[in-house]
């Protein structure tokens, strides 16, 4: 089954930072990817994620709107949002 995809919405991208608006319909998801740099979360909205793992594995996770929470790179997955409203969060990277 497809999903539909999340939109991302560049706000700052320099040398040191790159800030990115993800905004997700219910169901709507990111496709797979690896973050290539330390990353910071908040949540614009509370957010009840479904994280998707390599190894086939699937994590749920809530966030309320205002929450951050920080993880280093090289994470990989696919974020999908399993709730019933649209999800949006700021995703800042650390370069």
């Amino acid at each position: 089954m497809s999903r539909p995809q999340a939109t991302a919405e560049t706000l700052v991208d320099n040398d040191r930072v790159r800030v990115t608006r993800f905004t997700f319909a219910p169901g709507a998801e990111t496709g797979w990817h690896r973050h290539e740099y330390d990353y910071v979360i908040t949540a614009v909205t509370d957010c009840m994620m479904q994280l998707e793992q390599p190894d086939g594995g699937v994590r749920e996770t809530d966030v309320a709107a205002g929450q951050c929470y920080y993880r280093d790179r090289g994470v990989e997955h696919n974020v999908v949002n399993r709730g019933d409203a649209e999800m949006r969060f700021i995703e800042t990277e650390i370069r």
